[in-house]
C-alpha cells in the first residue's frame, strides 16, 4: 500500500473512531499518520483537539508548539495554543500566542475576546478596553464582548461609558443588559450617557 493510500486509510480510521468515542484508539491511528508524514498539519491538529478533549492539557499543549513551529502561519493553532495556555493558567505564555493569531489574522474575534480575558485578569484594563472593542466590533450581535466591556468600564471607574454599553445591549439583549444593571447599580436610565 503506497504512503497516501495508508495515511487516507489511518485518517478513515481515526475519523470512525471518534465517531464512536474512542478517543485513545483515534490517538494511535494519528500518530501512525505521523509516522507516515511526520509534522503533517492535519494530524499534528486533530491529536491536540483529542488530547485536550481527553483532558490531557500538557500534551494538548506540546502537541500544539509543535504545530506553530512547523506552521508559524496558522492563527488557527496559534488561538488553541493560547487557549490551552491560558486554561492551565499559564498567562504569560499565552498572551503572546493570542497576539501571534491577531498578528496573522486580525479579524478573529475569539482571539480579541481571549486575549481581553486575559487582560481583564491582569487588570491592564485600558488595554482590554481596545481589544474588547475590537471583539465587539467583529461580532456586534454577541453579548459576551458588551458584558465584558462594561464591567470594564466599571473597573475603571467609568460608569458613563458602562452605561452607553447597558444601553446599547438592552437593543437586542435586554436580560443581558438587565443583569448588567443588577450586578453594577447602574441603569440605562441614568442621565449623562447617550448611546453611540
Amino acid at each position: 500500500m503506497n504512503t497516501a493510500l495508508a495515511y487516507g486509510y489511518l485518517k478513515l480510521q481515526a475519523l470512525v473512531l471518534l465517531v464512536f468515542g474512542r478517543r485513545q484508539a483515534a490517538l494511535v491511528k494519528f500518530d501512525q499518520m505521523l509516522v507516515l508524514r511526520p509534522g503533517e498539519r492535519y494530524a499534528l491538529a486533530s491529536r491536540a483537539h483529542v488530547l485536550a478533549e481527553e483532558g490531557d492539557k500538557h500534551a494538548a499543549i506540546d502537541a500544539l508548539q509543535q504545530l506553530v513551529a512547523r506552521y508559524p502561519e496558522h492563527a488557527e493553532a496559534w488561538f488553541n495554543l493560547a487557549y490551552m495556555l491560558e486554561d492551565i493558567g499559564g498567562h504569560a505564555d499565552a498572551e503572546p500566542a493570542f497576539r501571534r493569531a491577531l498578528n496573522i489574522e486580525p479579524k478573529m474575534d475569539r482571539a480579541w475576546y481571549g486575549l481581553a480575558l486575559l487582560l481583564i485578569r491582569e487588570r491592564r484594563f485600558d488595554e482590554a478596553v481596545v481589544a474588547l472593542k475590537k471583539n465587539t466590533e467583529l461580532q456586534p450581535m454577541s453579548p459576551f464582548g458588551w458584558y465584558q466591556l462594561a464591567r470594564v468600564h466599571v473597573d475603571r471607574q467609568d460608569p458613563d461609558e458602562a452605561v452607553k454599553v447597558i444601553r446599547h445591549l438592552k437593543r437586542f439583549e435586554p436580560k443581558v443588559a438587565a443583569q448588567l444593571e443588577r450586578e453594577t447599580g447602574l441603569s440605562s436610565a441614568q442621565s449623562g450617557a447617550r448611546t453611540n
